[in-house]
């Protein structure tokens, strides 16, 4: 009975790892980093385009964690459903 609790939960780490490798799920794109030049009268010239860029990608970066923690999420329910399936599976083929 302890090998089969240890070949079952093997399995369910070699599952999830699997599983969390494969790209299937929503991607997440990161947003690129404003640009600040490092001339003064540069700064100052494009002073609203690059505020402008600023609050972009703090917007776009909110964005971004919710896009991962509704992945993560997502990956680690379809993980938990995959490895009540594999414990289905190695029980219907031990029988």
């Amino acid at each position: 009975m302890l090998e089969r609790r240890q070949i079952f939960f093997s399995a369910t780490i070699t599952l999830f790892i699997f599983v969390s490798s494969m790209a299937r799920g929503e991607t997440c794109l990161a947003p690129e980093r404003p640009f600040v030049p490092s001339d003064r009268h540069a700064a100052r010239e494009y002073a609203d385009l690059i505020r402008r860029d600023f609050k972009s990608y703090i917007s776009d970066v909110q964005n971004y964690f919710q896009c991962m923690e509704g992945e993560r999420s997502r990956a680690f329910t379809e993980a938990q459903e995959v490895s009540q399936k594999y414990g289905q599976f190695t029980q219907l083929v031990q029988e």
